[in-house]
């Protein structure tokens, strides 16, 4: 028998988009899917700006999708969010969480009363002086960036059972479509509108998250720009052209001139970010990188961050280890939106599972 319905709720920065899952035993059912488009600065690079906005594409969404429930989870992904490995004096989980405000305001930038605090544990080592001591990785959001994404979703008239990171609902929708062992790690790249989600995991144990403010959009804003066109025909131009599979073998006219330079930046920006985790200490060898999000249907682009990282990168296919119910989709429109399920699906699955 079919678990009780969970649906996921990513408040991008281009558009609201939410998967509900059913649990079985040991897979999940996508029974719905639906996405509904946001104006411009409604959402600015993943931090909800206008409330009401937000909350009425969201009342649109449920109202289109049929959704069976209205009890959600929300995804967090914005430059007011930090995610760092941090070594702490060991205590039994629920005591570390309790004292957590006190230990780690040396580690983020911001006041602990402003924030929102949480952490995943990764391991216990004794240090130099035999002291027993846990690494984790800390989370720290600030409270009114949450307040704002959980004020829309309830404007809305839905409940929010849970605010989750995106980063960690990217890894939870792909682990299973990894197929690598514990010993190589495996970077995960979500790129969305305005904002890039990145994992770098071994064995299914996140060790490095890092979100950039970069995405598709940027590429498009570019493109418009420089063409002086619509963002709509921007986009169009901008899929047409693609990226070139190598740097500066692109024509030269102007929109592939602009994507090829905004391009660039981007790949640039994830490949060193990978390189700052291989420069960590203990860091395990990557073995491969694996796209998912709207961004990473541009034609060219995982060929350029395969010759960037020197790594093999592979589109991700998060559908794979689902169950289809009656979504209501076809088969092409499911292939459509299959890069932009990681992000709701995972965040249902923190729950669902």
């Amino acid at each position: 028998m079919a678990g009780r319905p969970v649906v996921g709720l990513d408040i991008g920065t281009s558009g609201v988009r939410a998967a509900e899952l059913t649990m079985g035993k040991g897979s999940a059912t996508l029974e719905r899917f639906g996405q509904v488009a946001l104006p411009h600065g409604a959402v600015r690079d993943g931090e909800v700006i206008d409330v009401d906005v937000v909350a009425g594409a969201i009342k649109q969404l449920w109202a289109q999708a049929k959704f069976s429930t209205k009890r959600v989870v929300v995804g967090v992904a914005n430059q007011k969010v930090v995610v760092r490995q941090v070594d702490l004096p060991w205590l039994p989980l629920n005591e570390l969480r309790k004292s957590l405000s006190f230990q780690v305001q040396d580690f983020i930038p911001m006041p602990v009363e402003q924030a929102i605090l949480d952490f995943h544990p990764l391991e216990e080592f004794t240090n130099d002086s035999g002291g027993r001591m846990l690494r984790v990785l800390l989370v720290a959001a600030a409270r009114d960036m949450v307040g704002s994404a959980v004020d829309a979703v309830t404007r809305a008239g839905l409940e929010p059972s849970m605010v989750d990171l995106n980063s960690f609902a990217v890894l939870r929708s792909l682990i299973s479509d990894t197929g690598l062992g514990s010993v190589e790690a495996e970077a995960l790249v979500d790129l969305g509108a305005s904002v890039t989600n990145i994992v770098v995991h071994q064995g299914g144990v996140p060790r490095f998250v890092r979100i950039l403010l970069m995405g598709g959009s940027d590429i498009t804003d570019a493109v418009a720009e420089r063409l002086g066109v619509p963002v709509d025909q921007a986009e169009s131009l901008k899929q047409t052209a693609g990226l070139s599979a190598v740097p500066g073998a692109g024509d030269n006219h102007p929109a592939s001139r602009a994507i090829e330079q905004t391009g660039s930046a981007l790949v640039q920006e994830i490949s060193s970010s990978l390189d700052y985790y291989l420069s960590q200490a203990g860091a395990a060898r990557i073995g491969r990188v694996v796209l998912s999000g709207g961004g990473s249907r541009l034609t060219g682009l995982a060929q350029r961050l395969s010759a960037a990282t020197r790594l093999p990168v592979d589109v991700a296919r998060p559908m794979g280890r689902l169950k289809l119910g009656k979504t209501g989709l076809t088969d092409e429109q499911l292939a459509y939106v299959e890069p932009m399920v990681a992000v709701p699906v995972g965040l249902a699955m923190g729950v669902a599972s």
